[in-house]
């Protein structure tokens, strides 16, 4: 693992290395389909949203109800996206992960409002790299997700290029032998 105090600092573990393997590092493999486990409660309370203007210089702030219960209800469709990720059965294992996952949850819902702020924007990057949902943060939590066997499968009997007309024509004449 890096150093620093991020993900950034320095390489990320490469679990393909000699120096990876001189120091035992193992990286915990995801399964590919994603967590089928239960879905946790989402441990954080609504926040409420305001609608805030300027009138004559004065500025109003009114409680937004209609906002607010959209907003929450954002949040726990993506929470429970969220859980139906490989990632997220590394975070059943230690519970302690659900409360950084439920930040992350709630700072992307502001990012996708136009409430967000480059703060926000740079917070849900730094989130996503803790719980794992990105390449760097995958190798800074020693997970790789594992290869996905029935898409490998599914890929090798889908012809890679499209039959021509000559070979449609082919199929034709061979059924109207067969006749």
């Amino acid at each position: 693992m890096p150093k620093g105090t991020n993900t950034n600092s320095g390489p990320p573990p490469d679990p393909n290395s000699l120096n990876s393997a001189k120091r035992g590092l193992t990286f915990t493999t995801l399964p590919a389909e994603g967590y089928t486990g239960e879905i946790p409660a989402f441990p954080l309370p609504r926040v409420p949203v305001y609608d805030i203007w300027f009138e004559d210089k004065v500025r109003h702030k009114e409680l937004d109800d209609e906002a607010t219960e959209h907003r929450f209800d954002r949040e726990l469709e993506l929470w429970a996206w969220a859980w139906r990720t490989p990632q997220a059965a590394a975070w059943a294992k230690e519970p302690w992960r659900q409360h950084p996952v439920a930040l992350w949850v709630r700072t992307a819902a502001i990012c996708e409002s136009g409430d967000a702020t480059a703060a926000d924007k740079n917070s849900l990057h730094r989130f996503a790299d803790q719980i794992g949902l990105t390449p760097a943060g995958l190798a800074f939590n020693g997970w790789k997700v594992a290869a996905d066997q029935l898409a490998e499968k599914r890929a090798e009997k889908t012809p890679t290029t499209a039959p021509t007309a000559r070979d449609r024509m082919k199929a034709v004449r061979g059924a109207a032998a067969g006749q």
